[in-house]
């Protein structure tokens, strides 16, 4: 079931004016704020992760604005072809399907899918995804197609979540056996609740994530994204973003995110906020 479109906490980059009379454009996010490193709310209700710092700094290098917005995953695709958003941004999997109604970016992360399961459970991944297992995806995610294609037919149960932290819960509460998402989520997952859950092992799927616009990205977007991409590459922005956001806990990335944002939204140095976030989550 979609849930109505929802602004809750906007997050928005100016740059002022460009030209004389003329004000940047202003691109709507679309981001489903529950699927951390890439994604998520602090305990202070502020948007952060990996994908949303990307798409502020690239904003600052290419001179526009954004408001991100927190919807369900499985409803940024129906807004962004309504237009009511102009960038969904929340580790999308580029599919043919979805090729189909939105135009992707060039890929930016590379992923396979994690079979998580209890500590002590004694569950393999093998053993994780017999028949009559109850295994939990979110709903709408590469992750939840891959159960179905492959596992429902040999009798697994698949248990679909409007998120993935819903499905963890379930799986720590006993009423899955398993949780099958993408590898990063799931190590912070395991990182979340130390000595609960372990991932029991990979399942290959080879996938790319990509930003996405309208199809045929009528409004010019993606030749930013891609500008802005390649400037946080070259700078080493991007690499220090990744160290910054892939390992350290929440905690600790919350914190030191807190104390470093205004660098990129003040300052609008992107190189300056990634290296001096990467020294505070390492202090």
């Amino acid at each position: 079931m979609r849930k109505a479109l929802v602004l809750v906490t906007a997050a928005v980059l100016g740059l002022g004016l460009v030209a004389v009379g003329q004000r940047a454009p202003k691109y709507v996010v679309g981001s489903d704020i529950n699927w951390a490193p890439f994604e998520w709310a602090s305990a202070k209700g502020q948007y952060l992760g990996f994908d949303l710092d990307v798409m502020r700094a690239i904003a600052v290098l290419e001179g526009f604005e954004i408001e991100i917005v927190d919807m369900p995953f499985d409803s940024i695709i129906p807004a962004v072809v309504a237009g009511k958003v102009d960038i969904g941004a929340s580790g999308f999997t580029i599919t043919a399907e979805r090729g189909e109604v939105v135009t992707f970016s060039q890929p930016y992360w590379k992923s396979d899918q994690a079979v998580v399961v209890r500590v002590g459970s004694g569950l393999t991944k093998e053993k994780a995804l017999e028949a009559g297992r109850k295994v939990g995806a979110q709903r709408g995610t590469t992750g939840a197609l891959w159960i179905e294609d492959n596992l429902v037919p040999q009798g697994v149960v698949l248990v679909e979540y409007e998120t993935y932290p819903e499905a963890v819960l379930d799986l720590l509460a006993g009423r899955l056996d398993a949780v099958v998402q993408d590898v990063d989520p799931s190590k912070m997952a395991v990182a979340q609740y130390p000595g609960k859950l372990e991932i029991a092992g990979l399942i290959e799927t080879g996938e790319e994530f990509g930003f996405l616009v309208a199809l045929g990205d009528p409004k010019g977007i993606l030749p930013k994204i891609h500008a802005g991409i390649a400037k946080l590459k070259e700078s080493g922005a991007w690499d220090l973003l990744i160290e910054a956001y892939f390992g350290p806990s929440l905690a600790k990335i919350e914190a030191a995110w807190e104390k470093c944002i205004s660098i990129l939204l003040g300052e609008k140095n992107p190189l300056k906020y990634a290296q001096a976030l990467l020294a505070e989550v390492k202090k």
